[in-house]
């Protein structure tokens, strides 16, 4: 197995993985907030799992060259923030209070998922 198959494979992987991981961590935090439940962390774990494995699945984003490697960086940086943000606008929500903060994780987010797409297609299209 080559390492590039090897990546085409782990990295699905591990966003499946960290799709899991939010589940787990959703059901551990509204069962320590008893039962109190937030739909941003509910909906959490689909930014890894349609973002991450699922975008990695169905475009072969699999890296065939080392150039492809900053636009997927960059990419996974833009998932894991959204993620992240999910994380925190739902604490907030539970805790009955809001931030700015929610609003700022998600354009960076979105725009380095962009970018890093964006980075992409420029190497792929090369």
């Amino acid at each position: 197995m080559s390492a590039t198959s090897k990546g085409a494979v782990k990295t699905p992987l591990i966003w499946l993985g960290a799709a899991l991981g939010c589940v787990v961590i959703t059901n551990v935090y509204a069962l320590f907030g008893h039962g109190v439940r937030s739909d941003a962390m509910d909906g959490m774990f689909l930014y890894p799992l349609l973002g991450g494995t699922a975008v990695y699945l169905l475009t072969g984003f699999a890296l065939k060259k080392a150039a492809v490697r900053p636009g997927s960086t960059i990419y996974n940086a833009g998932i894991a923030t959204l993620t992240a943000g999910g994380m925190l606008r739902g604490i907030l929500e539970i805790a009955g209070t809001g931030s700015a903060y929610g609003t700022v994780f998600t354009a960076v987010g979105w725009g380095l998922a962009g970018l890093g797409l964006l980075c992409w297609f420029a190497v792929k299209s090369a």
